[in-house]
């Protein structure tokens, strides 16, 4: 499984992405971001599903990039450009994929801000090569394992949120994930792209690099849960324990109808 998470707040965007592959019982890494010039601007690309999918999708889109990328003077074209690789890839690979019990998939979140767009812009795009803008009321977008990771964003990020603030939640979401699955792990790369700027700023991190968050966050998640009052819980219980006796009851009142 995978863990990429993009996030758009008002002054730039985030991406962080594990690096574990799991194949049955062997484990590696790989690269699931990449930055791609455009103009002089870049965008970025993080995926889940398919590692061949992914890669000649990736390749086409370089390809375009070189031929056709002064073209693209907003993100929807470059997003709409990368969409058609990925049908293109489909056409060509979907059907011997299915013949070997495969499913063609690839999810894609893109980031970025090109010539004439007023703001940052971030997309999911689905495996079928269509996609949706990532707006201000959720500013944030999941693929691969978003379980675990989600309910910390949902609770705490907005758009207005600062931009330390949404790498701070970005990094706890990850560690959540991480110390929830297996399949998802460091080292972990993060992209941080400041508004209007046209470049973005690239990192590797290892666990011994970034423990101490994962530790501290940990610490006051059980600092919290023993400071909320335990009073209504003795209320909750006479509450199922008597829905219990009743249950009981009713019960034996069937069984001696019967």
């Amino acid at each position: 499984m995978t863990y990429c998470l993009g996030i758009r707040v008002k002054k730039g965007l985030v991406a962080i992405a594990d690096t574990r592959i799991t194949s049955g019982s062997e484990t590696t890494s790989a690269k699931k971001i990449s930055i791609h010039k455009q103009g002089h601007n870049n965008i970025f690309l993080m995926t889940s599903g398919l590692r061949s999918v992914r890669d000649k999708a990736v390749t086409y889109f370089e390809e375009v990039l070189e031929s056709e990328g002064n073209h693209f003077d907003k993100m929807y074209k470059a997003v709409n450009a990368f969409g058609e690789q990925l049908r293109r890839v489909a056409k060509e690979d979907k059907a011997s994929l299915a013949e070997s019990g495969i499913s063609f998939n690839l999810f894609t979140i893109v980031g970025g801000q090109l010539e004439k767009d007023k703001d940052h812009k971030l997309y999911l795009l689905y495996p079928e090569g269509n996609w949706i803008e990532i707006g201000e009321a959720t500013p944030f977008t999941i693929i691969g394992n978003s379980g675990y990771g989600t309910p910390i964003l949902k609770r705490t990020l907005t758009y207005n949120s600062s931009l330390n603030f949404a790498i701070k939640t970005g990094f706890l979401s990850f560690d959540s994930t991480r110390v929830s699955a297996n399949d998802v792990g460091y080292p972990v790369d993060m992209v941080i792209y400041h508004k209007d700027t046209g470049f973005m700023h690239e990192a590797r991190f290892e666990e011994s690099e970034t423990a101490y968050f994962g530790n501290a966050w940990g610490e006051k998640l059980k600092a919290a849960i023993k400071e909320i009052p335990e009073d209504w819980i003795n209320d909750l219980v006479s509450t199922v324990e008597k829905k219990g006796k009743d249950s009981i009851v009713r019960q034996i009142q069937e069984a001696q109808q019967q």
